[in-house]
């Protein structure tokens, strides 16, 4: 009997608390209240990239050939990035190659990838062909240079290039992470 009226008052103490808690209460003061001012402060991180965005950047040799993207990059105790981890060779992640480069050996390029490609040639235009004299011109068109599309973003570079070969990279000791 006694652990029922026990519970039974702090069952009701807790109904009249939560009651207590949602009255909002009114405060009336002869003072007029202060204007508030919103300091709102923002900052800028202005030519900084995102180390989220980083990760799957492809890494471009000199001569403009795909090596590889990387995987990873490790930094010191410092917080100052020292090895970029890059994932050679392999298709769709499979039979993958990892090497780690020093960060400070990559290059970072904020504008795509050109590339040269040839045109179909033009039409072949025949003239004069009800008259006997038959003259054919075929035009070829000079070969363009397109530009595969860019990141378009602040936050991180179009791609990265190092001065090796896929082959170069592939021959290079194998990144293991340690435990």
């Amino acid at each position: 009997m006694l652990m029922k009226s026990i519970a039974a008052g702090l069952a009701g103490t807790a109904l009249l608390a939560t009651v207590a808690f949602a009255q909002s209460p009114t405060v009336t003061t002869d003072k007029a209240a202060p204007a508030a001012t919103a300091t709102t402060t923002t900052t800028s991180a202005s030519g900084q990239w995102r180390t989220s965005k980083m990760d799957g950047i492809k890494v471009y040799n000199d001569a403009n050939e795909n090596i590889g993207s990387i995987n990873d990059l490790l930094m010191d105790k410092n917080g100052d990035i020292k090895i970029a981890v890059i994932g050679v060779g392999g298709f769709l992640g499979m039979g993958e190659h990892l090497v780690a480069v020093p960060y400070e050996k990559l290059k970072f390029v904020n504008e795509a990838v050109a590339s040269t490609t040839m045109t179909k040639p033009a039409a072949t235009t025949t003239t004069g062909a009800a008259t006997g004299t038959e003259k054919t011109t075929t035009t070829t068109a000079p070969a363009a240079t397109t530009t595969t599309a860019s990141s378009g973003s602040k936050w991180y570079p179009d791609h990265a290039v190092f001065n090796a070969s896929k082959d170069e990279l592939k021959n290079m000791p194998e990144f293991k992470y340690s435990e």
